[in-house]
């Protein structure tokens, strides 16, 4: 169990560095990812903001520091006491750091406690107190084989991320396709590609088809003038989603009409996962969706307006849509964009 968990994070953190290295992505071979990183990322909070205005020449230093701890700090873990130490200090630092400018949920509390396996019971008991021994109730060979499975489970999906996979790791890759359904491991690999801007879908509703008004979600960006928020551990998983939709289009993401359908119709348990309804308990009868472009204002633009955003109309991401019969329906036409 305690060589799976290091395997596990072994393979989480490196598969991450693979993965932007092997997609060929230009942003991340010219270590030019994190000026687009901050304000193109999921949900960034006020913070992001910041670190998006610091010298170029520190965040092409931040991108190598951070291959370094994906990509070189993994190999530490199956070293001596001294170097495992330092892969967890490394590894957990690093999702320090990213929670500081990020709101990625439970993540890097996840990946912190991944690092407790490196350690010893020198340091996770008490000075001159003994460990309690612990009696596992299988035998040797099954547990060996059970590791066996999985690591060769979790080899197969490794390949997943290469371009090409090599002749000799084909029955791996096929071992995974035959346990994939039992789903007993996952394949890794954060930001593979990095976006580099950042598509917002606005949801505006009017009751005449002249004049609208914006519904404003509770952490993804909306209104320009409204500070991003810091929320992590906390996973809003509609805003989350929103920016998944904003980088399609509405036949990927089907739900995305089903929410529409639900704001036309009032719904309370949707209209509660927003910040603000500009409609009340009287529902719109007519909905749009428009997609803008977003990046953070300057220093000198956010001194002037107080604005942390600035935003350009794209176009359309759905057609105005309105109730028939209970039935979401595309309106005629005539109406106003």
């Amino acid at each position: 169990a305690l060589w799976l968990a290091r395997w596990l994070l072994f393979r989480l953190m490196f598969s991450s560095a693979v993965v932007k290295l092997a997609s060929g992505d230009p942003s991340w071979r010219s270590l030019t990812a994190l000026q687009f990183h901050y304000f193109t990322q999921p949900l960034p909070p006020w913070t992001a903001w910041y670190a998006q205005h610091w010298p170029e020449w520190f965040q092409k230093l931040s991108v190598l520091a951070m291959f370094a701890v994906e990509g070189v700090a993994p190999f530490l873990i199956w070293g001596t006491r001294r170097m495992r130490f330092a892969a967890a200090w490394a590894i957990a630092g690093f999702q320090l750091i990213l929670m500081t400018t990020g709101n990625y949920g439970f993540f890097n509390i996840l990946t912190i406690a991944l690092c407790i396996p490196l350690l010893d019971d020198g340091v996770l008991t008490p000075r001159g107190v003994a460990a309690p021994a612990v009696r596992v109730p299988v035998a040797r060979w099954a547990r060996n084989v059970f590791a066996g499975v999985l690591m060769i489970a979790s080899l197969g999906y490794a390949t997943g991320s290469l371009r090409r996979t090599p002749a000799w790791l084909r029955p791996v890759a096929n071992v995974s396709s035959v346990l994939a359904p039992l789903h007993v491991v996952n394949p890794y690999g954060l930001f593979a590609v990095m976006t580099t801007d950042r598509p917002e879908i606005i949801i505006e509703g009017s009751r005449d088809g002249q004049e609208w008004k914006a519904y404003e979600f509770r952490d993804k960006p909306g209104d320009p003038l409204r500070r991003p928020r810091l929320i992590a551990p906390h996973m809003p998983r509609l805003d989350w989603q929103m920016w998944f939709a904003a980088l399609g289009d509405v036949r990927q993401n089907r739900w995305f009409l089903v929410l529409c359908w639900r704001l036309l119709q009032g719904s309370p348990d949707v209209r509660a996962m927003l910040a603000h309804d500009p409609f009340g308990d009287d529902p719109p009868r007519y909905l749009r969706a428009n997609v803008y472009m977003y990046t953070f204002t300057s220093a000198a633009e956010r001194k002037q307006t107080g604005a942390w955003w600035n935003r350009t109309l794209r176009g359309p991401y759905v057609r105005t849509l309105t109730l028939k019969d209970g039935q979401l329906t595309v309106a005629p036409e005539t109406l106003s964009q």
